[in-house]
Formats: structure tokens, sequence, C-alpha cells
């Protein structure tokens, strides 16, 4: 696991992950993310290293 936090609002990790903004906030909703605050435009923030950690377990 990588220990360097990228922290990403939901649409931007779509762009990076292909994962669509609602499934990222229904992940937060239900613990299955690490929400890391808010951003000025009051998005909530994720990491993205954890997001694709999270992607890789569903592959498995």
């Amino acid at each position: 696991m990588n220990d360097h936090r990228v922290l990403l609002d939901a649409y931007a990790a779509q762009a990076a992950t292909n994962i669509p903004p609602g499934t990222i906030r229904q992940w937060l909703r239900r613990g299955r993310l690490t929400h890391h605050g808010y951003d000025q435009a009051g998005r909530a923030l994720i990491d993205l290293n954890e997001l694709r950690d999270r992607v890789a377990q569903k592959a498995a």
C-alpha cells in the first residue's frame, strides 16, 4: 500500500479510475473509503491510492 495521499474529489477520481462519482459517494457513506475532509467547493475528498487499492481488492 502506498502511504502517500493523493486527495481528490469524486469527479477527479472518476477521471483517474473510471469509477462513477455516485459509486465513490456510496463507498464513502458505507465506510468502504476514508473521508478526508472537503475541498473549497464543499466536495468530499478521497485518497486516490486508497480508491485504487479498493478497486484492486474487488477485482481479486
